[in-house]
């Protein structure tokens, strides 16, 4: 065990708390944390930072496989015409740029607040989220996109047979609800 654990070395208990190594006696290592508190643990239940590291990919990779299989994209209560909603969707996201990767990133981090995994959410991938967002049917993202805007998904497709301002200002008016996430949204970079 004193080989795993070295003096000054940083560990992770369970809950993700990180303390700082102080000596390591049989199968008890003693520590403190970041406020200066001793505390001791046995070392089985903590982990080194390279433990850590591999243990929270594990879990990032896992949140995107509960997302697939959220009810969020299982199914959607409300009957849409395919190909409508795909227009909506095309359309929506030419008349506002970054508009469907922000109403995947918001679904996302609601999943992963729903399945306790919001500790994640900083570490979620716009690109992934965006991918796992179009495995979903056509008619649950147009519903998804709704949601987002707070608006009924029927009145967003009878908007986009009405034309693209009517549709643009139905965006704007449910992106205003957002405040400024949306626009602080469009400054991060997608990874």
């Amino acid at each position: 065990m004193s080989d795993r654990f070295k003096t000054g070395a940083t560990v992770y208990a369970k809950d993700g708390k990180s303390y700082v190594v102080e000596t390591v006696d049989g199968g008890t290592v003693y520590c403190s944390s970041a406020s200066g508190t001793e505390m001791e643990f046995p070392a089985a239940i903590l982990f080194t930072e390279a433990e850590w590291a591999a243990r929270a990919d594990g879990r990032r990779d896992a949140v995107y496989v509960k997302l697939r299989q959220s009810r969020a994209y299982s199914n959607t209560p409300h009957k849409l015409d395919a190909a409508m909603a795909v227009e909506l969707l095309a359309k929506s996201e030419r008349l506002m740029a970054g508009l469907i990767d922000f109403v995947a990133y918001r679904i996302a981090t609601r999943v992963m607040t729903e399945n306790n995994d919001q500790d994640l959410a900083p570490h979620l991938s716009i690109v992934k989220a965006r991918n796992t967002f179009e495995t979903a049917k056509p008619d649950v993202r147009a519903s998804l996109l709704a949601e987002i805007l707070f608006t009924e998904p029927a009145m967003l497709i009878n908007a986009v047979k009405l034309g693209d301002n009517v549709l643009r200002s139905l965006i704007d008016k449910g992106l205003a609800a957002h405040g400024e996430a949306f626009e602080e949204f469009c400054d991060r970079p997608r990874k």
